[in-house]
């Protein structure tokens, strides 16, 4: 029933409302019926009432309005320039008030424009001794201004209404909006971190445990070799480790700076990953038949990158790390992937899971499709990303 208002606001309705009460409240038309000046000071004090809570309590503010109102036709009073506080109750009846009191506010404002007529008129037959001419005539003009009037007021909350709601309606679409957007870049991101720290620590902890099994089985037929081969495996661990801190970094760069994304991966970085790859010890075969005919688009090249980025980081973690056989067939519309690794025995392969959800998207991004799962003994990735119609 209350609004929540700042202390400014009530001290402003409360100042606004003394302010009118020195103004209005002991000024009034002659009285009819010589009623003593008290009636008509008390009924300015429920105008003011009225003016005073009209914000903090639109309902409460019409209550009191249509008490002061009563009241001053019991007595048979005139209008007072007091009464201009109605004016102002409706105005609130219909910006701030619930979806009732809007309607009550209007409800209010004809009903009060019609009891304003009858009263008047019935007081002028009463004066001039029955009904003229005159006298109807001069109540149409009655109702038809004070109807004007009293919906003006009305109106004029409910436009601020229909202002207020239509801002409320645009923060809350740019408040959603902007979450979308920014639900969509922290997807991308995960996606990426996931792309980039899964696939260098899976190549970290395939040659810590070829380093760790050289340690324990070299020194049995070289005293040297094992050093040697501890050195590699840990110079390989380290360069991987750095290469992915740094596309963290990038990533965090990305992040810091939305307005300009960083490098992102090539065909031309493809080398480097099956290098990577054939660091960890598994033997990497690559067939290219056909060959890209055109310049490739750049989100089909991010697109094939992270796909076979996620395959060949599968086939570290749940194949035989024995061998992975990638093959790309750059048609003048589509290109073609595949990545096939053999399934260690006994071993079931995860056919969900972020990597393939998020190979899944990556294709899906470009307007691709793919499919995963074990075929013949092996575990199988296909691909198909469009790139267009040939040049």
């Amino acid at each position: 029933m209350f609004r929540a208002l700042r202390p400014h606001q009530l001290t402003i309705d409360g100042v606004a409302a003394a302010a009118f009460f020195a103004i209005t409240g002991f000024v009034m038309f002659p009285v009819s019926s010589g009623q003593p000046l008290i009636w008509g000071v008390t009924v300015s004090l429920f105008m003011t009432g009225a003016l005073a809570v009209r914000r903090l309590s639109p309902a409460l503010a019409l209550g009191i309005a249509w008490a002061g109102a009563i009241m001053q036709m019991g007595l048979g009073l005139n209008p007072m320039p007091s009464n201009i506080a109605i004016f102002a109750v409706l105005y609130v009846t219909a910006a701030y008030g619930r979806r009732w009191l809007f309607w009550a506010g209007f409800a209010s404002a004809v009903l009060g424009a019609l009891v304003i007529t009858l009263y008047l008129v019935l007081a002028t037959t009463f004066v001039q001794g029955g009904l003229s001419l005159a006298t109807v005539s001069v109540a149409a003009v009655t109702l038809v201004a004070a109807t004007f009037a009293l919906l003006l007021a009305w109106t004029a909350g409910a436009l601020v209404r229909a202002s207020t709601r239509a801002r409320e309606n645009r923060a809350a679409q740019e408040r959603a909006e902007a979450e979308a957007v920014a639900e969509q870049e922290r997807v991308r991101i995960a996606r990426d971190m996931h792309d980039v720290v899964a696939h260098s620590l899976a190549v970290v902890i395939a040659q810590a445990d070829g380093a760790r099994y050289a340690a324990a089985s070299s020194p049995a037929h070289d005293g040297s070799a094992p050093d040697e081969v501890a050195v590699h495996a840990l110079a390989t661990i380290s360069t991987t480790a750095r290469a992915a801190l740094a596309d963290v970094r990038l990533l965090l760069t990305q992040l810091r700076h939305s307005q300009a994304d960083g490098p992102q991966p090539t065909l031309a970085d493809l080398e480097d990953l099956y290098a990577q790859v054939r660091a960890a010890g598994v033997a990497v075969t690559v067939d290219i038949d056909p060959m890209p005919r055109a310049e490739v688009p750049a989100g089909v090249q991010l697109a094939v990158y992270r796909i076979l980025q996620e395959a060949l980081t599968n086939a570290l973690r749940h194949g035989d790390a024995r061998a992975v056989a990638v093959t790309q067939a750059w048609h003048p519309d589509r290109v073609e992937l595949g990545v096939r690794n053999r399934v260690p025995d006994g071993a079931v392969p995860h056919r969900s899971g972020h990597g393939l959800i998020g190979m899944a998207e990556r294709a899906s991004l470009v307007g691709g499709t793919l499919r995963a799962g074990v075929e013949s003994g092996e575990f199988a990735v296909h691909a198909a990303l469009p790139i267009g119609a040939g040049r």
